[in-house]
C-alpha cells in the first residue's frame, strides 16, 4: 500500500465533512448530475435489465477463467508489438513504471485518469524520481494542483464549487493576467486546455488507466469525455497502460455490450463523447501512436479475493453508481472515506485491499438501505458483502467492546423466544408508559448516539410479534 490511508478516521473525517459548508452546497448537485440522468438513461432503453444481467454474468466469467484470459491477454500483445509487466504490489507497478521513464529519459509524463494509479501512488514514486506527472483530465488536473485525492472516481473534483476553481487557477496560473474573466465555466475549461496543451507537447510518455483489456485482439480501452485519453495515447513516445488485473473482457463483442449500461449508469449519457481502442504501438503506415507500448498489469491483493466471499467485488466497472446513489456519500463525500475508492465500493473494497483492521469503519459506514445494489450495472450485492466485512470485524474482536457486548445480550435474548417475547412486552410497557406525555424521548440510556442527534419516538401499543400474533400470523 503506497496511498496512506486515513480510513480508521473515518468518524473524524466524516464529522468535519458534515461541518464543511462549501462541501455540502457541492454535494447537493449529486442528484441532479447523477442520479436523475441515470433513471432517465435506463428508462430510454427497454432492455437495459437485461443487459446489466449480461454483464454480471460476462463478469463472473471471466473471474472465473481470469488465469486464462490473462494469458491470452498477454499473448495478444505481445503479438501485436507490446509489453506486458506484472506486478503483484504497488511497489512493484511504481518501479516498473518508474524504470520505464528513466530508460526513456524521461522528464515530463502525461496522464488520463486512473484510479490504480491513485491506488499505487504512481504520482508521488515519478516525482521521487525527478518525474514531472500532469494530470490530464480536468477534474484530476484541478485536485492535483490543490494537492487533494480524488473525492469520486469518474468526478474527482465533485466536492468543489465553481468558486473554489477559479481561486486556484487564479493562485497558481500567475503567467494569466489578473483581470481576466472566469466567472463563466467555459473560461475555466478554456484555460485548462491551454495550460495543458503545452505539456501534452512536451510529454515524453503518456499513462492512461483502461476501462477494459480485450483478450481476444490484446486491445485496451478508455472511456472518457475529455479527449485528454486520445492525447496522452498518441502523441508521446511511449504508451503505458497501468490497470487492475480483473479489468479483463474476452471479446470486443463483449466489452460492446458491457458499454451499454457503463455510461447510462456512471453520467447517464447513452455513450461516452470518446471511446477509444488502442492495440500495441504504432505500425508502419500509421499516422500517429506511440513508438513503444507497455501495460503495466497490476495485482495488489486482488487475486487473495477470488475464491472468497468478496469475489463478487471484482466485477465492478468503476461507473460510480453506487455512491451516487448512497446517502452516507451524499452526506460526507469521498474524502471522509480516507482512501482511494470511497461509497459502498470502497467500504467493500477498502478493506479487501488495505485489511479490515484499517478500514472497518467504512462497512459501517452504511444504511443498507440497499439502493447501492439496485443501481450497480452489475448487480454487485454490496449490502451483503458489507455484511461479509463486519462479521469479520466482529470476529476478529475489531469492533469496540460496547457494540460486542449489546450483540451477545442480543445474542442471548433471540436464542430464547420466549424471554425475549416476555422482556419485549415489558420494554415497550415501560418505553410506552415513560413517553407518553411527548411521545417522544430527547435522551435514553444507552441510546445518546441516537438522540444526539435527533428524538426517539415511543413505542406505541403492543409489540410487533403481538399484533402478528393477533392478525392471523405464524408467530407462536
Amino acid at each position: 500500500m503506497s496511498v496512506v490511508a486515513t480510513s480508521s478516521r473515518f468518524k473524524d473525517n466524516a464529522h468535519r465533512a458534515l461541518g464543511d459548508g462549501q462541501l455540502q452546497k457541492a454535494l447537493g448537485n449529486v442528484r441532479h448530475n447523477f442520479i436523475d440522468r441515470r433513471a432517465q438513461a435506463a428508462a430510454r432503453l427497454p432492455e437495459f435489465e437485461a443487459l446489466r444481467d449480461q454483464a454480471r454474468d460476462l463478469r463472473d466469467h471471466v473471474l472465473a477463467h481470469l488465469d486464462i484470459y490473462l494469458d491470452i491477454y498477454t499473448q495478444k500483445v505481445t503479438e501485436a508489438g507490446g509489453h506486458v509487466h506484472f506486478a503483484r504490489t504497488s511497489e512493484e507497478a511504481c518501479r516498473i513504471i518508474t524504470d520505464l521513464a528513466k530508460a526513456h529519459g524521461a522528464r515530463t509524463v502525461t496522464k488520463g485518469k486512473s484510479m490504480v494509479s491513485e491506488e499505487i501512488g504512481l504520482n508521488a514514486a515519478l516525482e521521487r524520481n525527478g518525474i514531472e506527472a500532469v494530470e490530464t483530465d480536468l477534474g484530476e488536473y484541478i485536485i492535483q494542483i490543490r494537492g487533494e485525492a480524488p473525492s469520486h472516481i469518474i468526478a474527482p473534483a465533485v466536492h468543489l464549487n465553481q468558486e473554489d476553481i477559479e481561486h486556484d487557477f487564479r493562485r497558481l496560473h500567475t503567467w494569466l493576467p489578473k483581470d481576466r474573466d472566469l466567472t463563466a465555466p467555459e473560461s475555466l475549461l478554456a484555460e485548462a486546455r491551454a495550460t495543458l496543451r503545452a505539456k501534452f507537447l512536451a510529454s515524453d510518455i503518456g499513462i492512461t488507466g483502461a476501462n477494459f483489456l480485450v483478450a481476444e485482439t490484446g486491445t485496451s480501452v478508455i472511456v472518457t469525455n475529455e479527449g485528454n485519453g486520445d492525447l496522452t495515447q498518441i502523441l508521446p513516445k511511449v504508451h503505458v497502460v497501468v490497470a487492475s488485473i480483473e479489468k479483463i473482457a474476452p471479446t470486443l463483442e463483449d466489452v460492446s455490450g458491457i458499454m451499454r449500461v457503463l455510461a447510462r449508469s456512471a453520467t447517464g449519457q447513452d455513450m461516452s463523447v470518446y471511446t477509444t481502442f488502442s492495440t500495441g504501438p504504432r505500425r508502419p503506415g500509421d499516422v500517429d501512436g506511440p513508438e513503444e507500448y507497455h501495460v503495466v498489469l497490476v495485482d495488489n491483493g486482488r487475486s487473495n479475493m477470488l475464491g472468497t466471499d468478496f469475489q463478487e467485488m471484482l466485477r465492478c466497472i468503476r461507473c460510480g453508481a453506487c455512491m451516487n446513489h448512497c446517502p452516507v456519500y451524499h452526506a460526507v463525500g469521498g474524502h471522509a472515506y480516507g482512501w482511494v475508492y470511497p461509497g459502498p465500493m470502497g467500504a467493500v473494497l477498502t478493506p479487501s485491499l488495505i485489511g479490515v483492521a484499517e478500514a472497518g469503519h467504512l462497512p459501517n459506514a452504511s444504511t443498507f438501505c440497499g439502493r447501492c445494489e439496485s443501481a450497480c450495472p452489475v448487480r454487485i450485492p454490496l449490502p451483503k458483502l458489507m455484511r461479509h466485512w463486519r462479521e469479520r470485524e466482529f470476529e476478529r474482536h475489531l469492533s469496540p467492546a460496547t457494540v460486542r457486548s449489546g450483540l451477545a445480550l442480543w445474542a442471548f435474548f433471540a436464542k430464547r423466544p420466549k424471554l425475549y417475547g416476555l422482556a419485549a412486552r415489558v420494554g415497550v410497557k415501560m418505553l410506552a408508559l415513560a413517553g407518553r406525555s411527548k411521545g417522544r424521548f430527547a435522551w435514553l440510556p444507552f441510546a445518546g448516539g441516537w438522540t444526539k442527534y435527533r428524538d426517539m419516538p415511543a413505542p406505541q401499543g403492543q409489540t410487533f410479534q403481538a399484533m402478528w400474533k393477533s392478525r392471523g400470523g405464524a408467530v407462536r
